[in-house]
C-alpha cells in the first residue's frame, strides 16, 4: 500500500527529529569528554575548531554508510604514528575486518636508491642539495588516488619504502576499504590531498622534544653524524614552509606529549560513550 503525501511528510519530520536529538546527544557527550580532558596535566586535545564537534556529530548520524577519512599531520617525529597506532588499538581490540585501514605517507616516498648509490652515502647525497623533506619526494598523486579508491570502496596495493636503501617496492601491502581510513604523514594536509579528508588533525610537539626523537629515529635508519645534522637542518627549514602552516587549517590540535596509555584511554572513553548513545 502506498503512503500519501501527508504520511511521507510525517515520516520525514519524525526521522529528522530523531536525527537532531541524536546529534544533540553526541555533541553533549563529546563536549563533556573534552572538558574532562582539559583538566588533566597533559590533555590530548589542545584546540578544537569552532563548529567541529557539531560537524562530526552530523557525519556520524547522517553519513553512516560513508567512509570516514581522517588525516593526521605534524612535524617529523612529532608523534603522528604513535597517535594513529594507539587510536587503532583502542578502536579495534578484536581487529575486525572492515572497521579501519591505515595509510602511511612514508610508504609513498619515491624510489631514490639510484641517487643514493651514485652519491655513495647519505652525507654526499645531501651535499648535492637533495632533500627528503619536501612534498615533491612523495608520490602525493598516487596517495590521493589510493585514498579516493578506498573512499569509493575499492581495495588498493600500497607501496613499501625502505628508509635505509631508499628502494620503493610497488608490491607493498593490500589495503582494503573500511569504515574509517586513518592516514598520517608530513604532507597529508597539504593542498594536493587535504580536500579528500573528512577530519584534519595536527599533532603539536615542542621543538626540543622533536629534535631528540628525530635523532634517535635517524640513527635507526642509518643516518648519523654529519649526515644526520645536515638532514635535520633541512627538516627544520622545510617544516616552516610546508608543515607548520597546516596548524591553522586543522580541525583539532593534538598533544604529541601524551602517553600511549592516555591516547588509548580517551579513545576508549569516546567510543564507549558513543556506543551507548548510538
Amino acid at each position: 500500500m502506498m503512503l500519501d503525501t501527508y504520511e511521507f511528510t510525517d515520516y520525514n519530520f519524525y526521522s529528522s527529529r530523531l536525527d537532531m536529538n541524536l546529534i544533540s546527544s553526541i555533541v553533549e557527550c563529546l563536549k563533556e569528554i573534552l572538558d574532562e580532558d582539559s583538566r588533566v596535566e597533559q590533555p590530548l586535545f589542545l584546540h578544537v575548531r569552532d563548529g567541529f564537534i557539531m560537524d562530526i556529530a552530523r557525519k556520524v548520524v547522517q553519513e553512516k554508510k560513508k567512509t570516514f577519512l581522517i588525516g593526521i599531520t605534524g612535524e617529523s617525529a612529532s608523534g603522528k604514528t604513535v597517535f594513529v597506532d594507539n587510536t587503532v588499538k583502542a578502536c579495534v581490540k578484536d581487529n575486525k575486518d572492515g572497521i579501519y585501514t591505515v595509510i602511511r605517507q612514508d610508504d609513498y616516498y619515491k624510489d631514490t636508491s639510484k641517487e643514493l648509490q651514485e652519491a655513495g652515502s647519505y652525507e654526499e647525497l645531501f651535499k648535492t642539495g637533495f632533500s627528503f623533506d619536501t612534498p615533491d619526494v612523495i608520490d602525493l598523486e598516487l596517495m590521493r588516488e589510493h585514498l579516493l579508491c578506498l573512499k569509493s570502496g575499492t581495495a588498493i596495493v600500497s607501496p613499501k619504502y625502505d628508509f635505509k636503501t631508499c628502494v620503493s617496492d610497488v608490491n607493498g601491502e593490500i589495503k582494503r576499504p573500511a569504515k574509517v581510513v586513518l592516514t598520517e604523514g608530513l604532507y597529508v594536509l597539504n593542498k594536493e590531498v587535504r580536500d579528500v579528508m573528512d577530519v584534519k588533525v595536527y599533532v603539536f610537539t615542542p621543538l626540543n622534544v622533536i629534535k631528540d626523537r628525530w635523532y634517535s629515529r635517524a640513527a635507526s635508519r642509518g643516518k648519523t653524524g654529519a649526515a644526520a645534522d645536515m638532514q635535520y637542518a633541512d627538516v627544520n627549514k622545510t617544516a616552516q614552509q610546508y608543515i607548520r602552516p597546516n596548524y591553522e587549517i586543522a580541525d583539532c590540535i593534538i598533544n604529541g606529549m601524551v602517553t600511549q596509555e592516555y591516547i588509548q584511554e580517551i579513545t576508549d572513553k569516546i567510543l564507549n560513550r558513543l556506543s551507548e548513545i548510538c
